[in-house]
C-alpha cells in the first residue's frame, strides 16, 4: 500500500452506509470486512462496487486465524483471495489470532501461546495468504481478557518477530493495545513505544467497557477492559494515536470500527476529526523535535 498522506476513515457496516455515502467528502478510505463479502447480498455488494469507485477501499479479515501453528483453512483462504480479487482494495488485513483447531471451531479470536512455535506456525501461514491472495496481509494485535498460556514472550516481541518473519506490514490497533495494557498492569505507552512501529500502516481506533471478568480456577472476579467496539474511542486512544503520529515518519490509515449502538451520524465523524486532530498534532511535535535537533546541531557547528 503505497500512500504520501495520513489518511482517516471508517469501517462499512449496513446500518452505516447512508450516512458513509452522505459524508465521503469527510472519509478518506473505508475498510470492508472480508467475511461480509464472502455470501453478500445483491444489493449490498453494487453498494460496495458503487463505494469503490469513490474511495480507496481496504479488506479486513476477521477469521482465518493466522497465528496458529495450524494450517490455515485452505477454503476460507479462497473466499477471501476472491473478495480481495473483486473489490481490489489498496490493502488487506488479518488478526494475530487462532480461531479453530483440530476441526474444532472456538468462534473467538483467541490470543494463542506467544512462543516460537507460533512465530514459525504465524510465519509460515502468512506466507501461506500471501502467496493465495497475491499480497501480504497487515497483521493485527489482538485485545484478550487472560494472559495466554505457555507463552515465553511479551506481546510486542512476538508480534514483531512474526512480522519480522513474513516480512508482513503491521495493523497496529490502538484500543487492543490500551486494553492489553490496563488489563495486565502496563503503562500504555511505554507500552505502545515497545511494538515495531516503522512498520505500522494501518491503525484502528475503537472504544470498549470495563467488566469484571468470571471467576478463573475458583478466583474472584477481576475488572478487564472489553474491547466490543460498541462504544465511543476514549481519549487515551486519541493520544496514543498522536504518540504514533510523533514516532513514525510514514503515512498512516486510521480507521474508526464501530460494530453496535451506533450513535447519530455526526458523533462518528467527530470521532473522525479528532483522529485527523492527534496525527496532525503528533506530526507538528515531530517536526517540532526535528528542528530543534537541527538547531542544536548548527549551534554546535557555529562554536
Amino acid at each position: 500500500m503505497a500512500v504520501d498522506r495520513d489518511r482517516v476513515g471508517m469501517g462499512w457496516r449496513q446500518p452505516l452506509a447512508a450516512g458513509i455515502f452522505a459524508h465521503l467528502d469527510a472519509i478518506d478510505v473505508v475498510e470492508v470486512i472480508a467475511e461480509n463479502c464472502v455470501r453478500s447480498r445483491l444489493r449490498e455488494r453494487r453498494s460496495l462496487r458503487a463505494l469503490g469507485r469513490e474511495v480507496p477501499l481496504l479488506v479486513h479479515g476477521v477469521g482465518l486465524g493466522p497465528a496458529s501453528v495450524s494450517a490455515v483453512d485452505e477454503r476460507r483462504l479462497g473466499d477471501i483471495a476472491r473478495v480481495v480479487a473483486a473489490l481490489e482494495p489498496c490493502a488487506w488485513s488479518e488478526h494475530l489470532s487462532f480461531v479453530r483447531s483440530g476441526g474444532y471451531e472456538i468462534g473467538h479470536l483467541a490470543a494463542p501461546p506467544r512462543n516460537a512455535a507460533t512465530v514459525a506456525g504465524a510465519a509460515r501461514n502468512l506466507r501461506r495468504l500471501r502467496q493465495v491472495v497475491g499480497m501480504p496481509p497487515a497483521v493485527e494485535n489482538i485485545a484478550t481478557l487472560m494472559a495466554p498460556p505457555a507463552s515465553s514472550l511479551e506481546e510486542p516481541d512476538w508480534v514483531a518477530a512474526i512480522a519480522a518473519a513474513a516480512g508482513t506490514p503491521l495493523l497496529l490497533d490502538l484500543h487492543n493495545l490500551y486494553a492489553n495494557a490496563v488489563n495486565f498492569g502496563h503503562e500504555p505507552l511505554d507500552y505502545l513505544l515497545r511494538f515495531p512501529l516503522p512498520q505500522v500502516t494501518i491503525v484502528h481506533i475503537s472504544g470498549g467497557v470495563h467488566i469484571d471478568a468470571a471467576a478463573l480456577a475458583g478466583e474472584p472476579p477481576v475488572a478487564r477492559l472489553l474491547d466490543d467496539h460498541l462504544h465511543d474511542v476514549p481519549d487515551a486512544v486519541f493520544h496514543l494515536l498522536e504518540v504514533l503520529a510523533a514516532r513514525c515518519p510514514q503515512p498512516l490509515t486510521v480507521i474508526l470500527e464501530r460494530d453496535g449502538r451506533f450513535p447519530a451520524m455526526g458523533v462518528l465523524m467527530e470521532q473522525l476529526r479528532r483522529a485527523r486532530s492527534a496525527l496532525a498534532a503528533g506530526r507538528a511535535r515531530a517536526l517540532a523535535r526535528l528542528r530543534t535537533a537541527q538547531g542544536g546541531a548548527h549551534a554546535l557547528l557555529a562554536t
